[in-house]
């Protein structure tokens, strides 16, 4: 019998497309997808507030936010090495539409984020994800070194830190990968280095290594994730390209508005920052005292191994007003549960629950 529709392309009949569970979350405790967990600064509160209905009905404008982007960062970038996209997604999508094709090489890690994936079968790229290491889950530098040198990768994509897994990668290995395969785009996805520090940019010489790219976002420190709102900053030549594959109004005119706001209150960024960095050596005592398998590193996340079925256990957190990500089929990380991080009550209230589900001492 045949189809009553027109056949896609063959990696897009083939692809199975990233997805993840969304729906029903804002009454719970959000300990799943590593987002802010208290909101955005009142600033951007009151910002989205203020705008006029009339403005809803015009496209929205960028003027002025790539040098706002540049203001925060403090470095010496020009508004032209800053590129705007639709959430971090979107700006993975278009790295892989402007530089991924058929037979061309991605090169990254496992486990890690789990849209680099899909977004390489779209290509009909090929994919060599190098497994971290030892129970530290530590970077397998000298095997990605190697790698890189003989497969010479259209892509090399570097979570650092790495979701997951939290592990972390100094800037000084980033920067040397990149001046050793000029030929190969170098993407340093940058979500989670507010809580590290890790950040390869101030260190970065975007002309002496055109070839690298970093990606940052206002989602998980800020609060803007359901604005969506994230930026590419790199050569303005690898900018532009990446920016010629999105559409031109991709950006709504809130997420404008409210980028703005948050990038003007970075105290309250540092101050959101610091709360999690806290709740996070609370949680890491608790589990350690206990006894509790665990692994926490960078990020705003740990992972931890329950003793009964992590299926059941995330049943029964949900039953209790508390999401977690279970880690299933997962490269290494199988059996574990993935905690994102938010303040000290909130971790409290995590832990009197798993604590009491898993028939420990809280």
């Amino acid at each position: 019998m045949e189809q009553g529709w027109p056949t896609a392309r063959p990696e897009v009949e083939n692809l199975h497309a990233y997805s993840a569970p969304l729906e029903g979350r804002r009454q719970l405790l959000r300990l799943d997808f590593n987002e802010n967990t208290v909101g955005p600064s009142p600033k951007v509160v009151e910002a989205l507030r203020s705008i006029p209905a009339d403005h809803i009905a015009i496209y929205p404008e960028y003027d002025g936010l790539r040098e706002a982007v540049v203001a925060n960062l403090g470095l010496d970038l020009g508004p032209e090495q800053v590129g705007l996209f639709n959430g971090v997604d979107a700006a993975i999508h278009a790295v892989f539409h402007a530089y991924g094709d058929r037979g061309e090489t991605l090169l990254t890690t496992t486990p890690t984020f789990g849209y680099y994936t899909p977004c390489a079968q779209m290509q009909g790229m090929a994919i060599e994800a190098l497994p971290y290491e030892g129970e530290t889950f530590a970077f397998p530098l000298e095997r990605l070194q190697q790698r890189l040198s003989e497969l010479q990768p259209r892509l090399l994509l570097i979570c650092n830190p790495n979701n997951p897994t939290g592990t972390r990668l100094a800037p000084e290995p980033i920067l040397q990968l990149a001046a050793s395969a000029p030929n190969t785009l170098v993407v340093v996805d940058e979500l989670y280095e507010a809580f590290t520090g890790d950040s390869v940019m101030p260190l970065a010489d975007f002309t002496a290594t055109p070839n690298l790219l970093v990606l940052r976002s206002l989602a998980k420190t800020a609060g803007l994730a359901g604005l969506r709102i994230g930026f590419a900053i790199g050569h303005a030549a690898v900018v532009d390209r990446i920016s010629r594959v999105t559409g031109p109004y991709d950006i709504n005119s809130f997420a404008v508005t409210a980028a703005f706001a948050a990038l003007k209150d970075q105290a309250y960024v540092d101050g959101y920052v610091a709360e999690v960095l806290r709740a996070r050596s609370w949680i890491s005592e608790q589990l350690k005292a206990a006894g509790v398998r665990h692994h926490v590193a960078g990020g705003n996340y740990l992972l931890v191994w329950p003793n009964q079925d992590p299926a059941h256990l995330d049943a029964a957190l949900r039953e209790a007003g508390i999401l977690v990500r279970a880690m299933s089929g997962k490269a290494l990380i199988d059996g574990s549960l993935r905690v994102s991080i938010g303040t000290t009550g909130q971790m409290q209230q995590f832990w009197s629950a798993y604590a009491r589900l898993e028939g420990l001492s809280a």
